[in-house]
């Protein structure tokens, strides 16, 4: 008898051994294989395939047509825009088997990868990094870093909210939707909790 905790879509296929968080939504025609871990209240679109050995945290959204492959981890709740993709092993061949050398990914809590975005494998994606749409990434993206373009460039920083921060000649930035502090130092943001009174 299917666990009622969650909703899978009549057409979606969950292999045995596979685990699906609490509150969790799985949408049309997507295959989820064995012993891959979905968390908590996470929505898989439309035509997504999760491999084995994938582990997802709480509260993931991944849109329609995304391939989750073998040695990827996407932590609490990081978004995945419609038919971006990852890769796990960096030289392919048909006719060559490497499944012994799978390059793990790490996407970091709250990251942002859009639309048609190319992740390459063996990278990690920091907290609330925003990767833009079309973007191939082929290198670690630190935290809050906006990235865009081909190859993937780093063209500035955002915060938690996913707004653009405008830093003052003291290095200091405020989200203007949540009021929460940021501090640049060198090629890193750190994030200043609000304080007291603050917005946020």
């Amino acid at each position: 008898m299917q666990d009622t905790s969650y909703f899978v879509h009549s057409s979606a296929v969950i292999d045995a051994g596979a685990s699906i968080g609490a509150g969790s939504k799985v949408w049309h025609f997507t295959h989820i294989m064995s012993s891959s871990a979905i968390g908590e209240n996470c929505i898989i679109g439309q035509n997504v395939f999760i491999d084995r050995k994938v582990k997802i945290g709480n509260g993931v959204k991944i849109q329609n047509n995304v391939s989750v492959y073998q040695g990827v981890t996407l932590e609490d709740d990081v978004f995945l825009g419609p038919s971006m993709v990852f890769t796990n092993v960096i030289n392919p061949r048909s006719f060559i088997e490497r499944k012994t050398e799978f390059r793990p990914t790490l996407v970091c809590r709250g990251a942002t990868i859009g639309a048609n975005a190319t992740i390459l494998c063996g990278i990690e994606v920091g907290e609330y990094a925003l990767i833009g749409a079309g973007a191939v990434v082929t290198r670690t993206v630190p935290p809050f870093a906006l990235i865009t373009g081909n190859p993937g460039k780093r063209t500035g920083w955002v915060s938690k909210a996913g707004i653009t921060l405008e830093f003052n000649d003291k290095g200091e930035a405020y989200c203007p939707e949540s009021g929460e502090k940021y501090q640049l130092a060198g090629e890193a943001v750190i994030h200043v909790l609000p304080s007291p009174g603050q917005k946020g």
